[in-house]
C-alpha cells in the first residue's frame, strides 16, 4: 500500500478485536473512530475508503458501489447483551418507540422484530440522543444499543427484549451487525491483510481487552472476555451471509432498505485482472 487509506471504525466494545494494532500493520492508514450512523454517512460521502458500517447500510448504499470485505463482520448467534429494547408497556402496545442515534442496522432490527412477532408498527418514532439516559425518556419503549445497553437496568421495564435473541429466535440465523465495507474502484492493496491479522490478533488478545476496557466501562472482566469470545462472531461465513439475506429481505418487506440488493465482495485488483 502506498497511499493514504482513510478507515473508520467505531469505539465501541464489540469492534476492538476487529482494528487491535491496525496501525501498526497497516502504517499508511489514517484510523478514526466515529458513532456506526456516522461512519455510514462519511463512507457515502467519500471521506472514508474503508469503513465498519452497520450492515443496513451496506443495502441503503448500494448506489455508492459499495463492496463487502470478504471474511469479516461483527454478528451474534444468540444473545448480544449490547442491543436491547427496553418497554415501559407490552411489547404488542409500543406506539411511541424511541431509538438510539448511533444503532441503524438494530434501528431496523427492531422494527422488523415487532411486526413480526408482535404485529406492531409504532406509530411515533424519535430519537435518542447518545447523551441522554436511557430512564430519561417517556417514550413507551427504547431501544439502546453498544456498551450502556449492558449497564441500564431492567427494573423500570414491563419487558425487555435482547434483539439478537429475538431475531435468532425468530428466524433461527445469526444477526450480522456490521461489515467492513469500501467503494467499488477504492485501492486497498494489503489492508484485507492486514484487518485479518489484527482481527486474529485482536481475539487471541482478548483477555488484554477485557482487561483494559472492562473498568472504563463499569463491567467485570469474565463479562467481557465472554462477550468477545463466546457471545460475538468475527467471521462472515454461510450462515452470516444467510442472516444477512434474510434481514434484507425483512426490512424491504417494511420499506427499509431497496428490494433486490445482492451482496457484492471486494476484489484485489491483482485478483480480478487474473480472473
Amino acid at each position: 500500500m502506498s497511499s493514504l487509506i482513510r478507515v473508520g471504525a467505531v469505539s465501541y466494545l464489540n469492534a476492538k478485536p476487529l482494528y487491535y494494532r491496525l496501525c501498526d500493520f497497516a502504517p499508511n492508514i489514517q484510523l478514526s473512530m466515529e458513532v456506526p450512523s456516522r461512519l455510514a454517512e462519511r463512507l457515502a460521502a467519500g471521506t472514508l475508503e474503508v469503513a465498519l458500517i452497520p450492515s443496513i447500510e451496506y443495502f441503503r448504499g448500494a448506489r455508492h458501489g459499495y463492496e463487502i470485505l470478504a471474511g469479516f463482520s461483527i454478528a451474534a448467534r444468540g444473545p448480544v447483551r449490547s442491543v436491547k429494547l427496553f418497554s415501559r408497556v407490552p411489547f404488542h402496545r409500543i406506539d411511541r418507540l424511541a431509538l438510539d442515534e448511533g444503532s441503524r442496522s438494530s434501528q431496523a432490527l427492531s422494527l422488523v422484530w415487532l411486526d413480526t412477532c408482535h404485529g406492531v408498527r409504532p406509530g411515533r418514532i424519535e430519537s435518542l440522543p447518545l447523551g441522554v439516559p436511557v430512564l430519561e425518556s417517556t417514550a413507551d419503549a427504547v431501544l439502546v444499543i453498544g456498551d450502556r445497553a449492558m449497564k441500564v437496568p431492567h427494573e423500570p421495564f414491563c419487558q425487555v427484549v435482547d434483539l439478537a435473541e429475538g431475531w435468532q429466535g425468530m428466524t433461527g440465523l445469526p444477526f450480522v451487525f456490521a461489515l467492513w465495507v469500501t467503494r467499488r474502484g477504492v485501492a486497498l492493496g494489503d489492508l484485507p491483510s492486514a484487518l485479518a491479522r489484527s482481527r486474529d490478533e485482536g481475539l487471541a488478545h482478548a483477555d488484554e481487552l477485557a482487561r483494559v476496557h472492562g473498568p472504563r466501562l463499569g463491567l467485570d472482566f469474565s463479562t467481557c472476555y465472554d462477550y468477545l469470545t463466546q457471545i460475538l462472531s468475527y467471521e462472515l461465513g454461510e450462515p452470516e451471509l444467510a442472516g444477512l439475506r434474510r434481514f434484507a429481505q425483512m426490512a424491504a418487506c417494511l420499506e427499509l432498505v431497496p428490494e433486490g440488493v445482492n451482496l457484492v465482495f471486494h476484489r484485489p485488483r491483482d485478483l480480478a485482472a487474473r480472473r
